[in-house]
């Protein structure tokens, strides 16, 4: 029941009547209900103005009328074509129900003195107008999921005690702090695009006396101090939802929250206990602890799944070969802005070398696709630039059936809104493969001299090499190599869903599956036997054709040959679906720093020791 996008809530209110219907079959006073409205004149009626006689009652109805319950039963049944659809709002069925019994009190404009509720949901409303001053009795206004930007105080109902605001555009209170309603107990403004410190000053008992819940989660507040002096003065604040906000990824916010509003019951709907408020007792007086930062803890455990680089590896060595080296490791994002402890530079620095983590800027990125050219580039790699975030990378390991990368790190973000929009969009996690190729550095001389030698050995016969010269052969060290630059290639990428962080959890644990990696297989040459297999063929093809018993005979041998062939052939088969291949995956963990909590069994001195970490 999908109807036309309304600019304003009254055009949507007037949609929403035409849609209940209430003047029309089987609601309203038509023809089909006409005579229980004369029945009400008579002196006789009863409550629902029948006859003194209601067993007397089908009898005494027109032709082509309805009996009350019959018309309720066409607005109840699930399967008739008057019912209701499911999206509609609870009050609208006893609506319809009083335009059957009473429908004398929803003609006309009696209608607006009914209505006690009214949700309007995902309509397109962008203006609250003042028709909706109409609905004098109005108590209840839910306008979620609109395009409203602005509201004026002036055109909401006195009585109203609910205003539900959430998803809209709302960016600013002052027009709904001009003279809003002085009964209003519940305001909803979660998911807009509040930011503090501006707005804190409208989220005080002067605007709103009677408040006693209050949502504004996911939006763009930032100053956890201000906010809380502001809400100190709601008296009878009791449920309060802040999750979301960027100033909720602080350590010390709850614990601040729960000192500062003792009458404080909920929070981001968790209830709070006696233990909970001992626990933090005394943090409000100690603002030099609050600070405006978040902690994040990345943890990288196990790779599995990567191919074995060995096979590969047969293929390209060779007696003037290079030495190639492989080496693992994970590459993450993580918000722009964010401070490292240890001063680390942002400059990117070879995988394989380097033992701590590296950041990839966007020079050295570029440097790494031009050394890379030709290879595989990632588009995780790409992306991280547009989305102004940085990406680190766990230490080079070597091939292992599990690659244990033992990596963890914490990050310290200044930048809370930055932190809260990662969060929300989630990070890309990639497994990454270098490939190194080392060469001698006189590599050429050492194949002239071999070549030399050679030919020594075939003009004069060899003369033995004493022991004592083997030994010094022994000794001497591996000559030096050169190393090409790193060739990187993407095994494998994806991205890790974060949001839950910015609500009351405090750890996302998840196991990055990457499929199955497709793997190029060595080409493999034909055994000895099959070639002299195969070169028996070509003769015998060329022969003439055989004897009668001959052709017997050699028919048979063959047939014995394929089917041996066949069993060795389904025999391999057999072997290579036991040995089901493993998917490449990592274990992958980010977990945000929060001060303990009396959920579970915390002391005082457990707070007293992250007090002292954050110092």
């Amino acid at each position: 029941m999908a109807g036309p996008s309304c600019c304003s809530v009254s055009a949507a209110f007037r949609e929403h009547l035409r849609r209940l219907g209430l003047q029309d079959f089987p609601c309203g006073l038509g023809s089909w209900n006409k005579s229980r409205s004369d029945a009400r004149t008579s002196p006789r009626g009863g409550q629902l103005g029948l006859g003194a006689d209601p067993a007397g009652q089908e009898e005494a109805l027109p032709l082509g009328e309805e009996s009350p319950e019959a018309l309720m039963e066409l607005l109840t049944d699930q399967h008739s074509p008057w019912a209701l659809p499911p999206d509609c709002s609870p009050q609208d069925q006893p609506l319809r129900e009083m335009a059957v019994l009473t429908p004398e009190l929803v003609c006309g404009s009696n209608v607006f003195q009914v209505f006690r509720s009214l949700r309007i949901v995902g309509k397109g409303v962008e203006e609250v107008d003042e028709g909706l001053l109409q609905l004098q009795q109005l108590e209840e206004l839910i306008l979620s999921a609109n395009q409203i930007s602005r509201i004026t105080s002036a055109n909401l109902p006195r009585a109203l005690k609910v205003l539900e605001l959430c998803c809209n555009a709302v960016a600013d209170l002052q027009d709904l702090c001009a003279q809003p309603p002085p009964e209003l107990q519940h305001l909803g403004l979660g998911y807009n695009q509040l930011c503090g410190p501006s707005q804190d000053k409208y989220l005080t008992a002067d605007f709103w006396p009677n408040l006693v819940s209050l949502d504004l989660s996911f939006n763009s507040f930032t100053d956890l101090l201000g906010l809380v002096s502001q809400l100190s003065s709601l008296q009878k604040l009791r449920v309060l939802v802040l999750q979301g906000n960027p100033l909720a990824l602080i350590p010390t916010y709850r614990g601040l929250l729960v000192d500062s509003l003792p009458k404080l019951s909920i929070l981001d709907d968790i209830h709070i206990g006696p233990d909970e408020r001992h626990q933090f007792h005394g943090l409000a007086r100690q603002p030099e602890l609050i600070r405006s930062e978040a902690r994040v803890v990345v943890s990288i455990g196990e790779i599995k799944g990567v191919p074995d680089p060995s096979a590969h590896q047969q293929l390209e060595v060779g007696s003037e070969a290079p030495v190639i080296t492989y080496s693992y490791c994970v590459m993450y994002e993580f918000a722009e802005g964010e401070e490292t402890e240890d001063g680390s530079s942002t400059e990117v620095t070879k995988i394989h070398q380097h033992p701590v983590v590296a950041t990839l800027d966007a020079d050295s990125s570029a440097r790494d696709s031009r050394e890379t050219k030709g290879q595989q580039e990632p588009a995780a790699m790409e992306e991280p630039k547009a989305r102004s975030a940085k990406v680190f990378v766990t230490p080079g390991k070597p091939w292992a059936d599990t690659i244990d990368c033992s990596y963890k790190k914490e990050h310290t973000a200044k930048d809370l809104v930055g932190l809260k929009s990662y969060l929300a969009s989630g990070t890309i996690v990639s497994v990454i493969e270098e490939k190194v190729l080392s060469w001698p550095v006189d590599a050429e001389n050492a194949v002239t001299k071999g070549k030399a030698r050679q030919g020594l050995q075939k003009d004069s016969a060899m003369v033995p090499v004493p022991r004592d010269k083997q030994k010094k052969k022994k000794e001497e060290k591996p000559c030096e190599l050169r190393s090409d630059p790193p060739i990187r290639r993407t095994l494998g990428t994806g991205r890790v869903t974060l949001e839950t962080l910015l609500a009351t959890k405090d750890l996302v644990a998840t196991v990055c599956d990457f499929g199955i990696l497709i793997t190029e297989q060595p080409l493999q040459l034909p055994s000895p036997e099959e070639k002299v297999s195969d070169r028996k063929k070509g003769k015998d093809k060329s022969k003439k054709p055989k004897a009668e018993g001959e052709s017997q005979a050699s028919d048979k041998t063959t047939a014995s040959a394929k089917g041996k062939r066949k069993n060795k052939d389904s025999a391999e088969l057999e072997e290579g679906r036991g040995l089901q291949p493993v998917p490449l995956s990592v274990q992958f963990q980010m977990q945000l720093l929060r001060w303990p909590s009396a959920a579970g069994t915390q002391s005082q001195e457990s707070v007293a020791m992250a007090v002292g970490k954050t110092q």
